[in-house]
This record gives C-alpha cells, sequence and structure tokens, in this order.
C-alpha cells in the first residue's frame, strides 16, 4: 500500500499523483488519460482504453471432446470476445467439438475456418447483457423444470421427463453469460458501471446462479429416474409432491428476497425461507420410512428422488442466506 497526500490546485480542484510503479506497469505516461470510477467510497483508477474486442488464441493440438468444449467455455468466461483456436491441423472431430460449445455459448458463433484454425466470436453486443436478467431468466427455467420432473414422476410421463432432460442446455447457457459478467465486472469496473449493478451485487448473483444450476441439474436427475421408474404407489407420490411444494416455497421466497429492493423485505423472505429448510429434514425423514416399506429397487431410486428434492431445498437456503447478505448494512470508514 502507498499513500499519497492530496492536494488544491486553482482552489477548487483536487489532485493526487500516482505511484511510479503503478503508471510504469500500466503503460501509463505524461499526458496520458486514465477513467476514474466512484464506487461508495472507493475511487478506482485505470488506465483508459480503446478496445472494445478482447481476443485471444489458444493452442488445441492435444485437446479433443469434452477437454476442447471445456476449454472454449473457460475462454468465453475469461472475457475473451474473439477466440483462435490453433493445431497444425484441425480434425474432423475437433471441429465436431468446437461446434458443440459453440451451440452451448449465447450469442456466440463461428466465423472463420481454416486447416489450421477455427475461429468463434460473440457476436452479442455487450450493452444488452444483463446479469439481473440472465439469473431471472434461470429462476424461471430451473424452478419449472423441478416441478415438472415431479410431474413426470407421478404422471409416468416419459415425455415430460425428457423435455426437462433437454431444458438444461439452457441453464447452463445462462449460467456461463452469468460466469462471463461477473468476471467481467471484476477486471474492469467499467463493466460494473455499465451494468448498474455494484460488484458486490454481482458477486450474491452469480453465487445463486450457482445455486439454480444445481437445482436444474437435481432435475434432470429425477426426470431421469422417472423414464425409469413406472407407477409409484399413490402415497408416496402425494408425499413427494407435498416436498416439493415445501421445496419450491423455499426457492421462491429465497429469489423473491434476493431481487427486493427493500431491505426489510429482503430480510423477511430470507428468514422464512431458511426457517422452512429446518423443517425439511423431519419432512424428508417421514418420506424415507414410507420407502423402507417398498420393493428395494424401486425404493433405491424413490430414495434418490427423495434426496434431489431436499437438496434442492438447501440450495433455496443458500439463495436465502446470499439475500440476508446482500440486504444487510454495509460497513463505511469511521
Amino acid at each position: 500500500m502507498e499513500t499519497r497526500k492530496v492536494q488544491v490546485t486553482g482552489g477548487s480542484t483536487y489532485t493526487v499523483s500516482l505511484p511510479k510503479t503503478w503508471a510504469t506497469e500500466n503503460d501509463v505516461s505524461n499526458g496520458d488519460t486514465v477513467e476514474l470510477y466512484a464506487d461508495n467510497e472507493t475511487l478506482l483508477v485505470t488506465p483508459q482504453t480503446d478496445v472494445d474486442h478482447q481476443e485471444g488464441a489458444l493452442d488445441v493440438a492435444t485437446l479433443e471432446g469434452t477437454e476442447l468444449v471445456r476449454a472454449v467455455f473457460t475462454m468465453y468466461v475469461r472475457g475473451f470476445d474473439v477466440i483462435r483456436l490453433e493445431a497444425n491441423r484441425i480434425a474432423t472431430d475437433q471441429r465436431r467439438a468446437i461446434r458443440s460449445a459453440v451451440q452451448g455459448l449465447v450469442g456466440v458463433e463461428v466465423v472463420e475456418e481454416g486447416t489450421d484454425h477455427v475461429v468463434v466470436q460473440d457476436l452479442l453486443d455487450s450493452a444488452e447483457l444483463s446479469i439481473v436478467n440472465a439469473v431471472t431468466r434461470m429462476r424461471l427455467i430451473a424452478t419449472s423444470m423441478l416441478e415438472d420432473s415431479v410431474t413426470a414422476l407421478v404422471e409416468n410421463d416419459d415425455d415430460m421427463a425428457t423435455d426437462v432432460i433437454e431444458r438444461d442446455d439452457d441453464v447452463d447457457r445462462l449460467f456461463l453469460v452469468v460466469s462471463r459478467i461477473f468476471r467481467a465486472t471484476l477486471r474492469s469496473p467499467r463493466a460494473a458501471e455499465g451494468l448498474g449493478v455494484s460488484r458486490e451485487d454481482c458477486f450474491d448473483f452469480h453465487s445463486s446462479a450457482r445455486q439454480l444450476e444445481r437445482v436444474a441439474d437435481h432435475a434432470v436427475k429425477i426426470a431421469q429416474l422417472a423414464r425409469k421408474l413406472e407407477e409409484i404407489p399413490a402415497d408416496v407420490a402425494d408425499a413427494l409432491c407435498a416436498l416439493h411444494e415445501d421445496a419450491a416455497t423455499i426457492l421462491e421466497q429465497a429469489l423473491d428476497g434476493l431481487f427486493a429492493d427493500e431491505s426489510e423485505t429482503a430480510t423477511e423472505l430470507g428468514h422464512a425461507a431458511l426457517e422452512s429448510v429446518l423443517a425439511i429434514d423431519e419432512h424428508t425423514r417421514q418420506i424415507d420410512a414410507m420407502l423402507r416399506e417398498l420393493e428395494p429397487v424401486q425404493a433405491q431410486s424413490l430414495g434418490l428422488i427423495l434426496d434431489s428434492l431436499s437438496r434442492s431445498a438447501d440450495y433455496g437456503g443458500n439463495i436465502a442466506e446470499t439475500a440476508l447478505q446482500k440486504a444487510a448494512p454495509r460497513p463505511s470508514r469511521v
């Protein structure tokens, strides 16, 4: 840490010098312009840049399949707008993996191909990105997936179960968008200013989006088991539906608290959700006792579904804790 004294020049202008080491490392010299961003009691200084698109290159010669898909996702989340994938020769299987990765991203397309390279670019206008809208969309999809997965189970509807599984890709794409936006706000105060959301709030939305992604994953797990199971006992079906309603209520209260504008409302909803989580364990034990009376293979599958519903409620509790932290007073300097 370095300190500088604030001086007044011209009678009304406050000035402070920049550390030479920082200026040298960031190529800031006499006559250059820097950007200033006010964030509550903090003033952030960054070199001015005219770069609108971040370009990056990646050697994919040794990557294939899932590893290559994951590498493209990583470059996207890191904030690159143009990603050049290079190798002595891009194999057919590699091109297939790259296309699969592009399909898993929002607004990204292959814009150039050659024998030794493939270029993908994010064509989405950054001004159109909103972390709040992305998390809101994730909320709608993940909670509806959970509801439909239970409906598919109790109604023995394989088509609905398949639809739940297919919707998981939408949640994954949105989570990558949220992660990309969040990382952008960590790198640049300009990104946070453009969003109109503080970096602390971006962290809270990213954390909650992770919980929603997990809820969607458990909805998929329930749907996959639903396709394998035949009709289940009516009393067990009713009990699982009731448990889902409890879990759904927790998720709704927690998410309403996260998005609430008033701290008092957010706090009330957060506490209500967390108190309901405590009752889930007892409800789960009651259903578990019912499953012990069933045939072992069926009981095992239904036990996994029971666990997924219980975990979804826990994820709602995690979001509720985030909502409480977001609503809490922020410390200020004394």
